[in-house]
């Protein structure tokens, strides 16, 4: 279902190679990260749903994932209707029963950017606002998502696409600069300047992995920003140059709120920013980045072998990250 799902959200992207990595892993994907939200009503004319949760809404006790379908005001509404996603969106597992037949998008009624369509209701975001998304793509991928759900139950971790379009167009411009100042901060333990002892004999094929997979990337680092990263043996870190830190906080500032959101969520998965800047510089693609990634623990599972329900459900969850991030990338950037 999910390879599915890719390529028909992909339909209307122009040049499909930047994704042509995600099709093959896709079948693999098993979400683990969650989100359970609870929309409130905006006071639009018809049924507005909202999600029950502890979070100050009216709710009857044991049904915190139920839907409560609210009856018209009668004061003066507006003609539209629309959901509202809960903060719980963001952190939960199972919000509720599907309670949509169809889902399509159009474009804002503003004419800037494209909305997704729950039946007749406009799909907004924690804070009441209409989730007003830059390209149709990205619309339809998150469109795609929410056709997927099962009637059920609406499982937010499957849905990661829409998940970091609620960071980008919510947290992201209220926290730019913090989560720029995180992500410099972070910098200096990058997971990719951190090297294996060559001296020992313990450590000796895997600093030679490291050597061959990862040095090219410290290559492009110094071609692109004018200083080649310091690696080091240290757990704790080492220290990098401050114009090379100038230069990256520098790139970071000139991102948008959707670049940003996806930097900063590739980077938390990789544990490393210079690999979210090869993602979006082009220099790295999805199966490259995971490669890297995974180099120390990939060495360890090839000597002593794959822990089932460990080791196969990491790797899973690390694709649906990646994958999720990068792709979200590629279809918010308008060609």
């Amino acid at each position: 279902m999910a390879n599915f799902l890719i390529s028909r959200s992909l339909n209307s992207i122009q040049n499909r190679n930047l994704f042509t990595s995600l099709s093959s892993l896709s079948c693999q994907f098993t979400s683990t990260a969650a989100a359970a939200e609870q929309p409130q009503s905006d006071g639009s004319e018809g049924s507005t749903f909202t999600f029950s949760s502890d979070g100050g809404q009216e709710h009857k006790p044991n049904h915190d994932d139920s839907i409560q379908i609210k009856p018209k005001s009668s004061k003066r509404e507006t003609a539209s209707s629309s959901v509202t996603m809960p903060m719980s969106f963001m952190t939960g597992s199972v919000v509720g029963k599907r309670f949509y037949n169809q889902v399509t998008t159009r474009k804002a009624d503003d004419g800037n950017g494209w909305t997704v369509m729950l039946d007749y209701r406009t799909l907004k975001t924690p804070s009441k606002r209409p989730l007003k998304l830059p390209t149709l793509g990205l619309a339809k991928a998150i469109a795609a998502e929410w056709e997927y759900q099962e009637t059920d139950g609406i499982r937010p971790f499957t849905m990661p696409l829409m998940k970091l379009a609620c960071t980008a167009l919510e947290r992201v411009p209220m926290t730019r600069h913090k989560v720029i100042e995180f992500l410099i901060n972070r910098f200096n333990q990058d997971l990719v300047f951190c090297r294996a002892p060559y001296d020992n004999e313990l450590t000796s094929d895997i600093h030679e992995r490291q050597v061959e997979k990862i040095d090219p990337l410290l290559d492009w680092m110094e071609s692109e920003f004018g200083f080649k990263p310091v690696v080091y043996s240290s757990f704790f870190g080492g220290k990098q140059d401050e114009e090379l830190l100038k230069a990256v906080e520098t790139l970071l500032k000139k991102t948008d709120e959707c670049e940003l959101a996806a930097i900063d969520a590739i980077a938390g998965a990789a544990h490393s920013l210079t690999i979210a800047l090869g993602l979006f510089r082009g220099k790295l693609n999805i199966e490259e980045a995971i490669e890297l990634i995974r180099l120390e623990e990939d060495f360890q599972v090839d000597k002593w072998g794959l822990v089932e329900g460990g080791h196969d459900v990491d790797i899973a969850d690390l694709k649906v990250q990646i994958a999720s991030a990068a792709v979200f990338l590629g279809l918010s950037r308008r060609v």
